[in-house]
């Protein structure tokens, strides 16, 4: 029988590699300005580093999925670690945007997305009685990783300059992710066949991910994600630029600068929000729940607009921005599980995963091209809010009564594939 410490270390560890991959994304703003003035590169054209990094976190991830399942989490994600913290090493020494892209980038989004995909698998099988709670405890040490590197890293460059703070900073997360996977298991089959939840709750079956996706709920689901990653990353991506645009770069709240105090306080609220919102949603549902955070982060979004001169107004709404946005990972992942079943949990969350890198593409360049073009952040702000809005409400009104019809029709074919699957294993045995 597996103990209860047992699942909790291994969750512990599992944040533990989170943390370690989390500052290439959400720490790349503050790079931008000293890569723009090194490589002579405008916003744009850097921001396409970005993207290459989101997306290929994200476009890989269905064949690392596989590859976790085949190889185990533990070998993958120590590989993971590994080149993400390469990719800041490497990246120190580019000196054009197309090394940037295939360090920072490409290295960066390969590393981070085996280990992001590796490490919410592994938790869900270990915790299919919280598995809103688990994937958002894993996913929050992705969110909340850069509390602690946010003002370091802005003070060392400051002090030691952008080619150093790369360098350094690679290492240390190469060697912490590394040594923190050395001690991931896969949970028994015991351990992810158990749950606590309801049958009406639970999936019906165990699903493939070339089974799951044929089904309708999976793109809507794809669909709701992708949206919602979209208007999230339009923010992550340009915070420091419409900072500046709004006059706040320069001031000071709470005797602190504004714009790392309001990105560590968004790391904050970006993790916090995983295992809340995750935990709320194995209690009263994962729909009602969406609804519940996406309409927070809309109308948190247009507040932060409306009142964008007010410094300390700016600081703060920002924290609920990112605490009506970061819930997707824990959210999805678990809504995801909870339909198609634990067993391939980590290959199914790679493909939907993939949604993700799509919302990089228009989170990251298309949105600083349309605020090129139309010189104002008010369309990349009206774009997100009607995102984050459409998505709340699909939640509500679609994904929910199409998952239950789903669910309560395998739940039907279930006893039939079950005696066929049975039927077969006896003349197989016959005929051994």
């Amino acid at each position: 029988m597996v103990s209860a410490r047992t699942r909790w270390m291994q969750l512990a560890l599992g944040l533990v590699c989170m943390m370690s991959i989390s500052s290439p994304q959400y720490v790349w703003t503050l790079f931008t300005k000293p890569l723009a003035a090194k490589l002579g590169a405008g916003l744009p054209e850097l921001q396409v580093t970005f993207s290459v990094l989101v997306f290929l976190q994200a476009f890989f991830s269905p064949f690392q999925g596989a590859l976790i399942e085949r190889f185990g989490a533990r070998t993958l994600i120590s590989i993971g670690t590994v080149m993400a913290g390469l990719s800041w090493t490497l990246a120190s020494y580019a000196h054009s945007t197309t090394g940037l892209y295939l360090t920072y980038g490409a290295l960066g989004g390969l590393g981070t997305g085996t280990v992001y995909v590796g490490v919410i698998g592994l938790v869900v099988s270990w915790f299919p009685d919280r598995r809103g709670f688990a994937a958002g405890m894993a996913a929050a040490g992705y969110g909340m990783g850069a509390i602690v590197t946010t003002f370091p890293i802005a003070a060392s460059l400051q002090s030691r300059g952008l080619e150093p703070t790369l360098w350094l900073y690679g290492i240390v997360f190469a060697v912490v992710g590394f040594v923190a996977s050395q001690g991931l298991r896969k949970a028994p089959a015991a351990a992810a066949a158990t749950s606590h939840r309801s049958s009406e709750e639970s999936a019906p079956g165990e699903l493939r991910p070339s089974q799951v996706l044929k089904t309708p709920v999976f793109w809507l689901m794809f669909l709701m994600m992708t949206m919602m990653a979209t208007s999230g990353l339009m923010v992550t991506s340009q915070m420091a630029t419409f900072a500046a645009d709004f006059g706040i770069t320069k001031t000071v709240v709470f005797g602190l600068a504004a714009v790392p105090l309001a990105l560590t306080l968004d790391r904050f609220t970006n993790g916090l929000t995983r295992p809340l919102f995750g935990y709320i949603s194995d209690r009263i549902g994962r729909e009602p729940t969406m609804f519940i955070a996406f309409a927070l982060e809309a109308a948190a979004m247009t507040l932060w607009l409306a009142l964008r001169g007010d410094p300390i107004l700016f600081v703060l709404l920002s924290g609920v921005v990112f605490l009506g946005w970061g819930e997707i990972f824990s959210l999805f992942p678990s809504t995801l599980t909870d339909t198609f079943g634990a067993a391939h949990a980590t290959a199914n969350y790679g493909w939907l995963y993939l949604s993700f890198g799509i919302g990089a593409v228009f989170g990251g360049p298309l949105a600083a091209l349309l605020h090129q073009h139309t010189g104002s952040w008010l369309p990349v702000f009206a774009s997100a809010i009607a995102l984050d809005l459409a998505s709340a409400l699909l939640a509500l009104f679609v994904l929910k009564p199409v998952r239950a019809r789903f669910m309560q029709r395998a739940r039907a074919e279930a006893p039939a594939s079950r005696t066929r699957r049975e039927a077969r294993h006896r003349v197989d045995h016959i005929i051994d």
